[in-house]
């Protein structure tokens, strides 16, 4: 995910557009050149001059790649791929059953999405980066020789399944981003308090801050430590920055930047639960008419489109929500919008998705 930070004049300090708030200093002026050991390839997010940070969950690693792709002219067009999924799979030279995307990212620098796929099934599967321009030409990413760096996040869960034949060591990383000179990754620990939110500071020098979160599941009716965020944004709230965290079943957390200390358990707090029986897929942040909105792409309640007025003096929700009910900030289901898998804006006025309409396609929408 990418472009999550911009000021906004509101009583509520939006995040529109991280990736072009870098500054006149080039990134990846401290890359060195090398052939990354990528393991996997999940979370996507840019930063300023097209540089692509891809989240590697089986090394338990943040990379970040100059793609040399940080120029266009004129204003970004559209990009729709109908059956991306098959011709991703044509480009691989693999049938499309053993073809997983795993997230979806868009340059800000050129127009262009990239995807992070999974060649083969499981930790073994081959790791690929692909891009896509708005002519449907796809083309991978070149791992050899590029500039890129590596950091390594600190305390993964360990490699294998645990008691329930599931692999911890896959939620090491569920979702990053980049913000003003840092990289902020969410995922598990191999801590008692396991769900983390921790912030890499780039180029990847000094030690990282981090801390474990703590939040209240109203659908559970209990605290949690051990569930991770599954993806988040950036955003002002009062003129502090924060994190806005959606998690399985759906919490919807804030945050404060400034609490994610070194050791730190930090107590997030609810603001709304959106429904049970339901995981978030991804999520971006928007200004339209005004006001700034949060687009929330979900497996089984569709995407919801959420105002962000009010996040600030929000009631923290601490009792249960029983029944799959939903409580605190109020939302609207976009029904043109169904299927939706990954999202993120390609610019002020349109997001490229990934959705499922009896095929997988890559689609420009305007935001609603």
């Amino acid at each position: 995910m990418s472009q999550r930070w911009r000021i906004a004049s509101a009583a509520l300090i939006g995040s529109l557009m991280l990736a072009a708030s870098g500054g006149a200093k080039d990134l990846s002026a401290g890359l060195q050149k090398g052939k990354p050991d990528l393991k996997s390839a999940g979370p996507l997010a840019f930063g300023p001059d097209g540089v692509l940070f891809i989240g590697d969950t089986q090394g338990a690693a943040i990379f970040a790649v100059d793609t040399g792709d940080a120029k266009r002219t004129g204003d970004a067009a559209a990009i729709n791929v109908q059956g991306i999924a098959q011709k991703v799979a044509a480009r691989l030279g693999a049938d499309v059953q053993n073809v997983t995307i795993n997230d979806l990212a868009v340059n800000p620098a050129s127009g262009k999405a990239y995807l992070s796929v999974s060649r083969g099934r499981g930790p073994d599967a081959t790791p690929v980066v692909l891009r896509v321009a708005s002519d449907g030409t796809i083309e991978e990413l070149s791992m050899e020789n590029v500039k890129f760096a590596k950091a390594d996040v600190p305390n993964p869960p360990a490699p294998g399944a645990d008691q329930r034949g599931q692999s911890l060591r896959a939620e090491s990383i569920t979702d990053l981003a980049y913000v003003d000179g840092r990289v902020f990754v969410a995922g598990l620990s191999n801590e008692e308090f396991s769900s983390r939110l921790i912030a890499l500071p780039f180029p990847f020098q000094g030690k990282p801050d981090g801390a474990a979160i703590e939040i209240y599941h109203g659908a559970h009716g209990k605290f949690e430590t051990k569930s991770p965020v599954r993806t988040f944004v950036a955003y002002q709230i009062n003129g502090a920055p924060h994190l806005l965290a959606a998690y399985t079943c759906t919490p919807l957390v804030k945050v404060p930047v400034a609490d994610l200390k070194p050791g730190a358990q930090v107590k997030g707090t609810t603001i709304a639960e959106l429904g049970n029986r339901n995981r978030p897929l991804d999520m971006i942040v928007y200004n339209k008419g005004g006001k700034d909105f949060l687009l929330l792409a979900n497996n089984s309640r569709g995407v919801m489109k959420i105002p962000t007025e009010g996040a600030g003096n929000a009631e923290s929700i601490t009792a249960p929500v029983g029944g799959g009910g939903t409580k605190g900030m109020a939302y609207e289901t976009i029904a043109s919008m169904k299927g939706v898998e990954q999202l993120d804006r390609l610019d002020n006025a349109r997001a490229v998705i990934l959705v499922r309409d009896g095929e997988l396609n890559l689609k420009t929408v305007d935001l609603p």
